[in-house]
């Protein structure tokens, strides 16, 4: 996490310690891109079976 943010891990446990508002937004947000990949990666399976489910229907 500290590479991303191009900080030392020593200024993230500080930022934990001593700033846990940005600390809680910085953890929040990480969760938030992960929920968004995982909600891309279901649509696209969703849109592969759609995909399927006419295939077969067409024969």
């Amino acid at each position: 996490m500290a590479r991303l943010l191009n900080v030392t891990p020593m200024t993230l446990r500080n930022w934990r310690k001593e700033k846990p508002y940005l600390y809680e937004i910085i953890i929040k947000g990480f969760a938030f891109e992960e929920a968004v990949k995982k909600a891309q990666q279901n649509a696209d399976e969703l849109k592969a079976l759609e995909e399927q489910l006419k295939t077969k229907k067409m024969f």
